[in-house]
């Protein structure tokens, strides 16, 4: 079935998930708010932050809202950018190909 998780979630998933948690949740308490009022600010449920928070993961919109809704949007999206990394520093001049097919045959 097309988009459905597989299997146990990876260590380093779940590290991930519980380190975001906790950088959200000292997010909001140096801006002073509330789950409720970044809930109300991010248009989620006070539930989808809670989980957020607490490392059991939401949908990437509403992590996308909620960052938004703390004012560190901005920081995420860069923490994502390619060329502000070594490897697309290196390879920044090359042509990116248009579709990428796996090496060997293998599909």
């Amino acid at each position: 079935m097309a988009g459905a998780i597989r299997g146990r979630t990876p260590v380093a998933v779940t590290r991930a998930l519980d380190g975001l948690g906790r950088d959200l949740t000292t997010w909001r308490k140096l801006r002073h708010l509330t789950v409720e009022q970044v809930a109300d600010r991010a248009g989620v449920s006070r539930s989808t932050v809670l989980r957020l928070e607490s490392g059991r993961g939401a949908s990437v919109e509403n992590l996308l809202r909620v960052a938004r809704a703390l004012g560190v949007l901005e920081l995420l999206a860069k923490a994502l950018d390619p060329y502000a990394t070594d490897v697309g520093r290196l390879r920044a001049d090359e042509e990116l190909p248009a579709r990428v097919r796996p090496r060997g045959g293998h599909g």
